[in-house]
């Protein structure tokens, strides 16, 4: 079968499968309602057919490629439509003393005298009925024979069950599914419509409280370590003890290089020496000489000078000696990086540690420094046991920054342990630290916003 068929010469049954094939071999619903407003004339002759739906008015025209809804004759053809969707719901004649009058008295200025009337059940992809929201209108100069009624009644079926299928094909399209969602809440009350649901929802989960946390860089470091540091400038001898080594108080730990503070301490020797032997000479011969009675003072304060300077420089040469101040565990470097290192006076040399006094410490960056009480929680998820964190407890946190290593600006946190185990001082990880309770809306946001607030001036 083709376009050539008419229906003087082939029964009306073969033309409506011949309708019913081009249907299932529409690809889109445009080709689908060009079909139905300009190839239904192969079961019945017809000048003009419109096809309208209730949500969208005139969808297509015969002879036109695009319809506009604006212009007057599609304005009453679409109350036409409205006026025949209210008063019948079957296939039926249709002419102009079957309108209003003021729709009948436009008639014969848009229409010729006669017209059909076939209204279309359109089942939405939720599978609810919307009765007669979309028709189609035939007009033309001959009446509508009965017996073509059924026939265009049969073939308005095949045409939904086609447009239906490509409804099904577009299902995943945004359109379609907005489409589909408005439709199912339009037959629903309000209170019981999903969206409704939805977003009460969505506003219960924005509103709801969590704790406001951050990471920062952390490790386990001594509690209440002794810093023992150089007690003057020199230069480091011999280190005395091993790494990790437990000491017990009073033990030589490390000793500076005493060979300056010999050598001034054996000049310091003579020159006392020295101002002995003047003072004796000179108070021999006070006593016959009244100019060397009154020398005698000024060389008793040179012997008291003497005397204090031997007594710094032995106790120098004393403190070169550095002596454990208490008993624990001794922290520092590789002894070969010390010995013959110069060193300045307080510089930092070892610590001294109990192994099992340990606390966490944590660097929180300046772009997440939240407010902290004394007492947060703080877990610290080791590298070496990522599994296994560590609890803890915020003891301070630091009022102002100091610069890293890498150059950023940290602020100190100190957390005490709940549970004190085996974990070791120096072991490194990410340390979580929990805040003040906040909105999982502001928790979502609030990194966002910060790094758009840098860049944009609002």
């Amino acid at each position: 079968m083709n376009a050539s068929i008419t229906t003087g010469r082939v029964h009306p049954a073969a033309l409506l499968l011949e309708l019913g094939h081009r249907a299932r071999l529409a690809a889109t619903v445009q080709e689908l309602e060009f079909l139905l407003v300009n190839d239904t004339r192969l079961l019945q002759p017809y000048r003009q057919a419109v096809w309208w739906t209730h949500q969208g008015g005139v969808q297509a025209l015969s002879g036109v490629v695009q319809p506009d809804r604006n212009v007057p004759y599609a304005q009453w053809v679409a109350q036409v439509c409205r006026h025949m969707v209210q008063q019948q719901s079957a296939a039926c004649v249709l002419t102009a003393v079957d309108l209003p009058p003021d729709l009948a008295a436009q008639w014969a200025q848009w229409w010729p005298a006669h017209a059909v009337w076939l209204p279309m059940q359109l089942k939405s992809q939720g599978g609810a009925v919307e009765t007669a929201a979309a028709g189609l209108l035939l007009a033309g100069p001959e009446p509508v024979p009965a017996d073509r009624l059924p026939l265009l009644a049969e073939w308005s079926s095949m045409w939904i069950h086609a447009w239906q299928a490509l409804q099904r094909q577009h299902l995943g399209s945004p359109r379609q599914w907005w489409a589909r969602l408005r439709q199912q809440q339009a037959q629903r009350a309000w209170w019981r419509r999903p969206a409704v649901w939805a977003v009460c929802a969505l506003l219960v989960l924005a509103a709801w409280p969590v704790h406001l946390t951050v990471l920062a860089p952390g490790e386990l470091v001594a509690a209440q370590p002794v810093v023992l540091r150089a007690p003057m400038d020199g230069v480091v001898e011999q280190i005395h003890v091993q790494p990790n080594e437990m000491v017990s108080e009073g033990q030589l730990l490390f000793s500076l290089d005493e060979a300056q503070i010999a050598s001034r301490l054996e000049v310091s020797q003579q020159a006392l020496q020295t101002a002995e032997a003047e003072y004796r000479q000179f108070a021999q011969l006070a006593l016959g000489d009244m100019r060397s009675k009154s020398q005698l003072a000024a060389l008793a304060g040179k012997i008291g000078e003497r005397r204090a300077e031997q007594a710094f420089l032995t106790e120098q040469r004393l403190r070169a000696q550095m002596l454990a101040p208490r008993a624990g565990m001794v922290l520092f470097d590789a002894p070969t990086e010390w010995i013959g290192k110069p060193v300045q006076t307080g510089e930092r040399v070892m610590r001294i540690a109990q192994p099992d006094v340990v606390e966490v410490e944590a660097w929180l960056p300046i772009g997440d420094a939240i407010p902290l009480q004394v007492g947060a929680p703080v877990q610290l998820y080791l590298a070496a046991d990522p599994l296994a964190a560590v609890q803890a407890r915020v003891r301070y946190m630091a009022y102002d920054a100091v610069v890293r290593p890498d150059g950023a600006y940290a602020y100190r946190v100190r957390a005490e342990l709940l549970q004190p185990g085996a974990q070791r001082i120096g072991l490194k990880g990410t340390a979580k630290l929990q805040g003040e309770r906040v909105s999982l809306a502001y928790w979502m946001v609030r990194k966002p916003w910060a790094s758009i607030r840098q860049w944009v001036a609002l």
